[in-house]
């Protein structure tokens, strides 16, 4: 499931926010946990469910085959706003009719019968009723203007919401559903449809899918509506793209994703697809991401459908990431199931390594290794905070400690640990540990310890060690090294916090790989242990101890090496070794172990740097120089002069945009024109960028989309009325949904205060999807400009904020409020939500408040160091 997702074009540090704010500290389970007994085993569902979209109920039926482990009178299983018309059990065929006593706290009902059931093989019967309810989890109501549609999102402990069932991951088992809807709907499962016969009753049908294999409750799923598909096949298997009627033509790019994908996967695992179908439907409501239902996944509009003719480069990318995470899930995840969920990283964090060596493999000009390098840098921040927790949680038991486990940490931190090991082993090996994982798990469940034991026994090193190093401790180490000396090099690790004033524990150390470039692009692995203090480095050229920037660590130099790598960083370091040398010397200057000009005398050496990615992770963190560092207008004068005199050169040596340029050039060009508009307020770029913006809006196949979009971006900052009108009724009235999401987004960054009102009452006013509502609001808390009247009008419209909040979005909203830099912002913020709670969103809170914290440090420790830096400079 992909969970956490920002608009390309929200400016600053919006998507570093939206990131944050969706990582959780997972506390430990309180006694009076929530798991089932395990003296009852579901081997089969027999579910019939037929939805009423008009009354937004459904009735259902469901006959669960189960193995009872011992003689027992009473079967504890799952349920959450179900209402149980019948229950009965047949042990050796002879029927009991039993009682139900719910326990809504705990979302269980318990079965109680007079007779005692022996044990062995019976089958439970359930007659019940439900809701198709407006909280986008569950069976839900999913709307357009012009119809309802009943849809899922069982993640994690939803499908409860539909049916009675064993809601846990390891009570695995085959699932053969019935839908009977209305006669002119269709319905998608995760079988393809094998009858479909007329009633019962008047314009009604009933579709029977075929069976599914053994899979856990979380991904069934059922879809109902008047979807229409584009269809394919790839290895023989069928594969559609499914949408509502009026966006089904958006669905072929995803089509051809998929088909690739799927023969990619087939080979890479050596486990064909085990299914006989594969479907990939868009959801017009949809808080996740996607979700990877066995054979049936589900997707935002915006995470699946596009046009690439007026498709950004970004665009691109992020559809084709999304679709091939879900899709390497048909395996992690859905074949081969985490045990329970504090092992969730078995999942996405496989599917996020995966999504990564998918669309690389794809699209090579997309240079997917420096994404990925780029990436690794926000976990690393994100996993140098005190609130952090282990890759393998502490066991949760309940919905809301479940839910918080979906992080960046499970995915992001995981992914990243797996890069660390297949670089170390070699990709081969990796992959050879991959198949002999899944091979021996296939339809089962799996330990952290069953993935890397398979490891260490088809390589024959100690991935044992390296991993459980990674994956319980919390936290990363940062490695400083010494000058080398005879063929050795001295190492000091201790963990690594952005806080100054955090501060490790002594004993926190860690096994894993230092891999030391070579310089002919090959590398020197050695493995660093918690006694090691000196390591063997290769001989002559320079000292980078990151080779591909893959490992799982930060680095520090002495000073002689330090200059010798700035100097020498192209082309001496790869492209991802250069963000990996530009994300730690910012680390270090977050951590006060650097000066902020040291940094900024950085990026000056990397300005004529060729690479899209490399550029943009560099000069990231100067909008957080600009807003947090700086605390007056003087001070943001000089850094943007400085911006302009440093930029502008390769802007304007990068030409015109022309039609056919590489993706790596447009998003280059894209990347300096939005920086020098943004941050430079460069007089011809801001007029060129509302002359593009404008000539998009006539007729967006006439301009480059990718530069387009970042020069709409750029005009809506100083837009006018006539703009917002513009954005707001392309918003109301575009089909396609990529742009539907630009417009929106950008409503939000209106600096103008009459326009900065209308977005906000916009954002609540019912006219948006409640899935977007709380993303508005929290981009405008990340605009310096727009920051405090957002914060008011969230504290005065606080009762129609609150009804727009799902989960998902709560977190979001309140992770947000971490873009204030004051003590007195700071203690509003506690003050506001210790009065006015938001579900399940205390941890992000925490987080919000830390986030505060850190940057009244970080200007407090930077701005004297900026203000020498900046009187050092050149005028204009």
């Amino acid at each position: 499931m992909h969970i956490c997702f920002c608009s390309l074009f929200a400016r600053r540090a919006f998507c570093a926010a939206i990131v944050i704010a969706c990582v959780s500290l997972i506390p430990i389970s309180p006694a009076g946990a929530q798991r089932l007994p395990t003296n009852v085993i579901p081997t089969h569902y027999t579910l019939k469910l037929a939805p009423d979209l008009k009354t937004a109920t459904f009735t259902g039926s469901e006959k669960i085959d189960v193995n009872i482990k011992e003689p027992t009178t009473s079967i504890t299983l799952n349920a959450a706003e179900i209402k149980f018309e019948s229950v009965a059990i047949y042990p050796n065929g002879a029927r009991e009719t039993g009682t139900v006593s719910l326990d809504p706290d705990k979302q269980q009902a318990t079965l109680t019968f007079p007779k005692t059931i022996p044990a062995g093989s019976a089958t439970i019967e359930i007659h019940f009723t439900g809701i198709l309810n407006n909280e986008l989890r569950g069976f839900y109501l999913s709307k357009t203007a012009r119809r309802d549609y009943a849809v899922t999102q069982f993640e994690p402990t939803d499908a409860r919401r539909a049916f009675p069932c064993f809601d846990e991951p390891a009570f695995k088992a085959r699932f053969s559903v019935i839908l009977v809807v209305d006669q002119h709907d269709t319905a998608i499962s995760n079988g393809q449809i094998v009858a479909d016969t007329p009633g019962p009753g008047e314009n009604k049908h009933t579709l029977e899918f075929s069976e599914t294999p053994r899979m856990s409750t979380y991904l069934v799923a059922f879809l109902v509506g008047d979807f229409e598909c584009t269809g394919g096949t790839s290895d023989g298997i069928s594969i559609r793209a499914c949408a509502t009627p009026d966006q089904v033509k958006y669905t072929p790019y995803a089509l051809n994703v998929a088909k690739w994908a799927l023969h990619y996967y087939d080979n890479y695992f050596q486990i064909p697809y085990p299914l006989k179908k594969l479907d990939l439907i868009a959801i017009p409501d949809f808080e996740a991401g996607a979700m990877e239902n066995f054979g049936c996944i589900t997707f935002r509009e915006t995470a699946m459908l596009l046009d690439p003719k007026t498709a950004s480069i970004g665009d691109q990318e992020n559809v084709t990431v999304d679709i091939t995470h879900e899709m390497a899930h048909q395996w992690f995840g859905d074949m081969v199931t985490m045990e329970w969920w504090n092992n969730i990283w078995l999942n996405e964090g496989f599917a996020t390594w995966m999504e990564n060596k998918a669309t690389g493999a794809m699209h090579p000009e997309w240079h997917m290794p420096q994404m990925v390098a780029a990436d690794e840098q926000s976990v690393l921040n994100l996993d140098a905070q005190p609130t952090t927790h282990p890759i393998r949680a502490p066991l949760a038991n309940t919905p809301d400690e479940i839910n918080q486990l979906f992080d960046g940490i499970s995915y992001g931190k995981a992914s990243d640990v797996l890069l660390t090991v297949e670089n170390y082993l070699g990709e081969e090996m990796f992959r050879k540990g991959v198949h002999a994982y899944l091979e021996a798990h296939k339809f089962a469940n799996a330990t952290a310890q069953d993935f890397w034991n398979a490891q260490t026994a088809t390589s024959g090193k100690p991935v044992d060690k390296i991993m459980e190093s990674l994956v319980v401790q919390p936290g990363e180490p940062i490695l400083t090294f010494g000058a080398p000396s005879n063929g050795q090099v001295s190492v000091d690790q201790k963990r690594f916090f952005l806080d100054p004033g955090d501060h490790a524990d002594a004993n926190e150390k860690w096994t894993l790989p230092v891999c030391f470039a070579t310089g002919n692009g090959s590398q020197d692995c050695e493995v660093l242990t918690p006694d090691t203090t000196r390591l063997k480095v290769p001989a002559g050229g320079l000292l980078f101890a990151n080779a591909g920037g893959k490992g799982y660590y930060r680095s520090a130099y002495q000073p002689a090496q330090y200059k010798a790598l700035v100097g020498a960083a192209e082309p001496g370091l790869t492209p991802a070794e250069r963000i990996s040398l530009t994300g730690d010397e910012w680390a270090r200057v977050h951590a006060d172990q650097a000066p902020v000009g040291d940094y900024l005398d950085l990026v000056t050496a990397l300005k004529d740097d060729e690479d899209a990615e490399v550029i943009s992770n560099a000069t990231a963190p100067i909008s957080t120089i600009y807003q947090d560092v700086a605390s007056n207008s003087q001070e943001r004068a000089e850094l943007a002069a400085w911006v302009r005199r440093t930029f502008a050169p390769a802007y304007a040596k990068l030409g015109p945009s022309l039609p056919g340029a590489p993706p790596n050039q447009q998003e280059l060009r894209s990347h300096l024109f939005g920086l020098l508009g943004y941050m430079g307020e460069d007089p011809a770029v801001l007029a060129q960028a509302r002359e593009l913006a404008n000539q998009y809006l006539r007729n967006r196949e006439s301009v480059n989309p990718t530069l387009a979009q970042t020069a709409l971006a750029v005009a809506a900052e100083k837009g006018n009325a006539e703009l917002f009108d513009n954005l707001q009724s392309a918003y109301e009235t575009s089909t396609d949904p990529e742009f539907k999401d630009t417009s929106l987004r950008l409503l939000a960054e209106f600096e103008n205060p009459s326009l900065e009102e209308r977005a906000l009452n916009f954002a609540v006013s019912g006219k948006v999807r409640n899935q977007d509502a709380a993303i508005q609001l929290a981009i405008a808390l990340q605009v310096p400009e727009t920051r405090e009247e957002a914060w008011k009008f969230i504290k005065s419209h606080w009762e129609q904020v609150h009804a727009e909040l799902t989960p998902e979005m709560g977190e979001i909203l309140v992770g947000s409020t971490g873009a204030f830099c004051s003590a007195a912002a700071r203690d509003d913020v506690q003050s506001f939500f210790a009065v006015h709670p938001v579900a399940a969103a205390s941890i992000s809170l925490k987080h919000a408040i830390e986030r505060i914290d850190g940057c009244i440090a970080l200007r407090s420790s930077q701005e004297p160091n900026l203000q020498k830096w900046l009187a050092a400079q050149p005028g204009d």
